[in-house]
Formats: C-alpha cells, sequence, structure tokens
C-alpha cells in the first residue's frame, strides 16, 4: 500500500500536488463555511418568522380582549401563510382562519387562576359611614360576625366565579386568569411547517377563559434554504475550478524559472562545469536557489580545476625521478664503463626514496580530501618527537640545531601523522637555513592548546606569499626546490594534519630574518 501511495506521488508533478492540496483545502474550508451560513441563516429567518407570530398573537389577545371572539378577523390570504385559532378552555375551536386545522395547533394549557383580593366594591357592599368604622361599637362587630358567619355557614349559597347576582355576597373576587404562553414549531395536518404562538385571554364581556393560537409558516424559510443550498451547489463547484486553475497558472508561473534552471543544470557536464544557472534577479526563494546553484557549480568547477592541477602537478614531480632512473638505467646499458655499481645503486636508491616521499605525500593528501584522517584519542609526546628530529639533523647535517625551545606538551591525536608534519617542517627549515635551525613547543594552559614553532635563518616566506606556499605543488625558489628534492607537498600536507586535528598552522618572519612555522593544535 505504501509503494503504491509512492508511486502514485511520483507520477503527479509537483504542480499538480500543490493545486489539489489548496484545492482540497479551501473546499473543506468553503463546505464548512457554507454550512454555518446556512445555519445562521436559518436561524435567522426562523427567528424573523417566530417574531412575527408573536406580534400576531398579541393583536390577537388585544382583539379578544377588547371586542370578543366575533370580532376576530379570520378572513387570510391563504399565500400569506399566517393561522390564527381561537380555543375554549375546554379545546372546542371557536374561531380559525380557513387554512387552519381542526385541532388547536397548540394544545390547550391547563388553565390558571389566582384569586384577587376582596374590595368593598367587587363584594357588592354599601360604602361604609364613619359610624360604621367605630371598632368600639359592640353591635357593629355583631352584626359584621353574624353577617360573615351566615354567609359562609349557608351550604350551596356561595355565587359560582363571575356570577352577577346582588343576592350572594362573596369573600373573595373572581378568580383571574395566569397569563400563559407557549411557542412551538408544529407541522400541519398538511405536512406544512409552522412556528405557532399560544397566550392565554379572557374574553371581553363574557370573562371567558381562552386560548389563541397564532401561526406563522416555515415553507418561505425553506424555500429561501433551499435557494441558497441550489445556488451554493452551483458556485461553489464553480469557484473551486476557478480556483484550481488560477493555482495551476501561478503555480507554473513560479516554477517555470525553476524548470529552466532544471534544464540548464541538465546540460552541464564534467567538461562544462564554467557554465551556470541564469539569475531570475528576484529576491525570493526561486532567486536564493539560483544563486545557491551556482555556488555549488563554482565549488564543482573549483574542485575539478585543482583536481586536474594537482593530477598535472603529480605527473610531472613523478616524471622527474623517472626520468634520472632511466637515464641511469640506459648509460649502465650503453656504457657500463662509464657507471660503476655503486654509483648506479646510490642513484636508483635515491630516486626510489623521492618517488616513495612523493608517493605517500599524494596519499596524505588524497585521504583528507576524503576526510579519512581521523584524529585518534591516543596521547601523544610532541616533545619526544621533535627531541627525536633534533638528534637527527644534528647526526645528517651541519647546521646548529637549537632545541632549547622544547618544553613538555602531550595532546590526543595520531602519533604517525604528528611525526610526519613535524618531518616536513623540519625538512623544509634545513632546506633553507643558512646555519641554524630553531625547534620549540609549548603548552598554553589559558586556552587548551599546543603551540610548535620551527624557525629558521634563510630567505623567510614573502608576505604576499605565506598564504599560497601551502598549496599543493607550490615552490617559491622552483630550482633550488627540485634540486634539494622538494616536491611542493610538504607544506600542504603539514596543513592538511593540523586541520585534521582541529588545529592551524601560519608562516611569519623569526627573530633572525628567516621563516617561521607556529602551528597551534588543542590539546583534546
Amino acid at each position: 500500500m505504501a509503494a503504491e501511495q509512492a508511486a502514485r506521488r511520483r507520477r503527479l508533478s509537483l504542480r499538480w500536488r500543490i493545486v489539489l492540496v489548496a484545492t482540497a483545502v479551501v473546499a473543506a474550508a468553503l463546505v464548512v463555511g457554507s454550512a454555518a451560513f446556512v445555519g445562521v441563516l436559518r436561524e435567522s429567518l426562523v427567528s424573523g418568522v417566530q417574531l412575527s407570530a408573536e406580534r400576531d398573537a398579541a393583536e390577537l389577545v388585544g382583539q379578544v380582549e377588547t371586542t370578543g371572539v366575533a370580532a376576530v378577523d379570520t378572513d387570510i390570504d391563504d399565500d400569506d401563510g399566517r393561522v390564527v385559532q381561537v380555543v375554549s378552555a375546554g379545546g372546542t375551536l371557536l374561531a380559525s382562519t380557513d387554512n387552519a386545522d381542526d385541532a388547536p395547533l397548540i394544545a390547550v394549557p391547563q388553565l390558571r387562576h389566582r384569586a384577587s383580593p376582596v374590595t368593598d366594591d367587587v363584594a357588592g357592599s354599601p360604602t361604609p359611614s364613619p359610624s360604621d368604622d367605630d371598632s368600639d361599637d359592640p353591635s357593629d362587630d355583631s352584626s359584621d360576625g353574624d353577617s360573615d358567619d351566615d354567609a359562609s355557614d349557608a351550604p350551596g349559597e356561595t355565587a359560582a366565579p363571575g356570577s352577577t347576582s346582588d343576592d350572594t355576597a362573596s369573600p373573595t373576587a373572581p378568580p383571574v386568569l395566569i397569563d400563559d404562553s407557549a411557542t412551538r414549531s408544529v407541522t400541519s395536518d398538511d405536512g406544512d411547517p409552522y412556528v405557532a404562538v399560544g397566550r392565554t385571554a379572557t374574553e371581553g364581556g363574557s370573562g371567558r377563559d381562552l386560548w389563541v393560537v397564532a401561526a406563522r409558516s416555515l415553507a418561505p424559510v425553506d424555500g429561501t434554504i433551499g435557494t441558497v443550498l441550489s445556488l451554493l451547489a452551483v458556485a461553489l463547484p464553480v469557484l473551486l475550478v476557478v480556483l484550481a486553475l488560477t493555482i495551476w497558472f501561478v503555480v507554473g508561473r513560479a516554477l517555470r524559472p525553476v524548470d529552466r534552471m532544471r534544464r540548464q543544470v541538465d546540460e552541464v557536464t564534467a567538461s562544462s562545469l564554467d557554465q551556470r544557472v541564469a539569475d531570475p534577479g528576484t529576491d525570493d526563494e526561486v532567486g536564493r536557489l539560483a544563486h545557491t546553484m551556482n555556488r555549488m557549480l563554482q565549488r564543482l568547477d573549483d574542485s575539478r580545476r585543482s583536481q586536474n592541477r594537482f593530477i598535472s602537478d603529480a605527473s610531472h614531480e613523478l616524471k622527474s625521478p623517472l626520468a634520472s632512473l632511466r637515464q641511469y638505467a640506459e648509460v649502465a646499458r650503453a656504457h657500463p664503463d662509464r657507471i660503476s655499481p655503486d654509483e648506479l645503486s646510490t642513484a636508483v636508491l635515491d630516486e626510489g626514496a623521492r618517488l616513495e616521499s612523493l608517493v605517500q605525500g599524494m596519499l596524505v593528501l588524497a585521504r583528507a580530501d576524503e576526510r579519512a584522517l581521523a584524529r585518534p584519542t591516543a596521547l601523544v609526546d610532541l616533545d619526544d618527537i621533535l627531541f627525536a628530529e633534533a638528534r637527527r639533523l644534528r647526526d645528517s647535517t651541519s647546521l646548529t640545531i637549537d632545541s632549547s625551545g622544547v618544553a613538555a606538551a602531550q595532546l590526543r591525536g595520531d602519533a604517525g601523522l604528528l611525526a610526519q608534519l613535524v618531518r616536513n617542517l623540519v625538512d623544509n627549515a634545513v632546506r633553507h637555513a643558512r646555519s641554524s635551525v630553531g625547534l620549540a613547543v609549548r603548552t598554553n594552559d589559558a586556552d587548551g592548546t599546543v603551540v610548535l614553532v620551527v624557525d629558521d635563518d634563510g630567505q623567510g616566506v614573502p608576505e604576499a606569499d605565506r598564504q599560497r606556499v601551502f598549496e599543493r605543488f607550490v615552490r617559491l625558489d622552483e630550482a633550488r626546490a627540485r634540486d634539494g628534492g622538494g616536491s611542493g607537498l610538504g607544506l600542504a600536507i603539514v596543513r592538511e594534519i593540523a586541520a585534521a586535528h582541529g588545529g592551524e598552522v601560519t608562516a611569519s618572519t623569526a627573530e633572525s630574518g628567516g621563516a617561521r612555522f607556529v602551528v597551534t593544535m588543542p590539546v583534546d
């Protein structure tokens, strides 16, 4: 399954993937937004219909309580979507519009009453005179008490609520209907949706408890929502198609410089690394990509040139000892009496050693180019290496070797590589010194480094050549260096070994006026 998906992704170009992903994201956002919009729109429309139904119910209650049921206007156009019903407390439909059902849209609730306080007007008693208010008159108290007792104790003589008989007195006023209301979403017998509002009312004149219902049809709401959904069903696909085409052209235009760079880079070969990618002239990702690719091509071109120069220089260096060996061999064959076996063997051994040194140096540089000069973690006594080199020079040369500056110094590294580093520096100093060579090494505790110094009293290194002298096959004195056996790789090897140990080498002027080479490497 994963392999199939990977193959499918490979078949689709970046342009197509961007179009599909962007369109899918926008489509999802539009669907969610449309659903939310339709929901909010429906809620708003339903709220408006409900407010209209509530206004109709309030008007209907006003008509019933003012002029009675007979004055209720039930002549309403069916297309208006309005329904009016007036229902008695027992559930009997007293008045309704022609489009109303036979049963109330909202069931009649249990009508509740509350008793109002007794007043003189409600009880029908005459207005008391000031003498009647005298609470100290015992005859008044007894008379009032007898009247109350008679009214309350006579069974069957209490007037019913709403009775207007003057013969019956009641301790309370007629019950007052408690306002009640209800709002429902209902469906008529024909299946039409409505928002119905029910209100309690007391009919004017008769005082009957009534239940009035006003309803508004939701068909216009459903029609509006249906129209909106139809528009969205047409508009969204069209919008997505337009969006996809727009993204297709915009992405294609944005990727056009990238495709042009791809074609240009595809034309670059090993023999044409000097070609460069056209700069789009923009400071965006595409422009930075072009600059990066040009820098990469420049590095490849420099590497190729350096490699070709290295091969050319190595061939030239190998040619000299090989030509010398061939010359000695030809002379020995043609004129055996002109060269002795000792001279021939000495020449062969010297040139062989020169070849070995050259090949070994090129091998070290090749390993350095491959980052294969690993730095071991063994502790190496650099002072012991310097003392050994000083003894070798005293035995093989007539130069004065000053090793008084050699102090105890240890660092972690490769003993063989460090010995080669010291040997190359010392041989270079001996080759250019007039009378003396100075060796020194110390540990700098402040920054945790070991500093190695090799001086000679020769002509020194000109300031303009102090960087170039570490390049491969570079000789500042071509004739003298070749005669002395130098290959031009010694200082280049020193720089690579120092770099492999996390250090660096610099050239400067010694106190004697000659050359000074300083190698700085970390202890750990």
